[in-house]
């Protein structure tokens, strides 16, 4: 598998947006989001393609909370013909790496609760769950988790 990590760009703004589709149906961001978190000054974004072909992406962005930056993930998808193969682990270690550049000494994301292999990553990546989401997901719930030192 020739698996390589580029930027992510506005200009494959359709692809991306099929992709979330494939992966969070009808929790998905929209199109004009996905846009705007890529147009985003804060925002860090890449793509992993393997074999030439878009297999995943993820979006995350700098906030300042306290005055000081944190990373924020804001979506991680891996096409489910890809997944298990290590793909979202690469993109959540260069995203680290950026957040970490930028001076971010702590990681967040949410994920839904029943999002057992997703939540498995990011254990195994050092993310320990902060707080239980009520309804974060329509009747679903979520898990607010955080990584901290990066």
């Amino acid at each position: 598998m020739d698996l390589k990590i580029e930027d992510a760009s506005i200009r494959i703004l359709d692809d991306l947006y099929e992709i979330e589709k494939q992966c969070f149906d009808d929790e998905a961001f929209s199109k004009q989001q996905i846009g705007y978190l890529l147009a985003d000054y804060n925002a860090v974004g890449f793509v992993a393609r393997v074999n030439g072909e878009i297999a995943g992406f993820i979006i995350g962005r700098i906030e300042l909370i306290r005055n000081q930056p944190v990373g924020h993930i804001m979506t991680v998808d891996v096409l489910p013909f890809h997944r298990r193969r290590g793909i979202g682990r690469r993109l959540m270690l260069e995203i680290e790496a950026i957040f970490k550049q930028k001076g971010a000494k702590e990681c967040r994301l949410e994920a839904r609760e029943g999002n057992v292999a997703a939540l498995k990553l990011y254990g195994r990546l050092g993310y320990k769950n902060v707080a239980v989401l009520k309804n974060y997901y329509g009747q679903t719930h979520g898990v607010y988790l955080r990584k901290n030192p990066l």
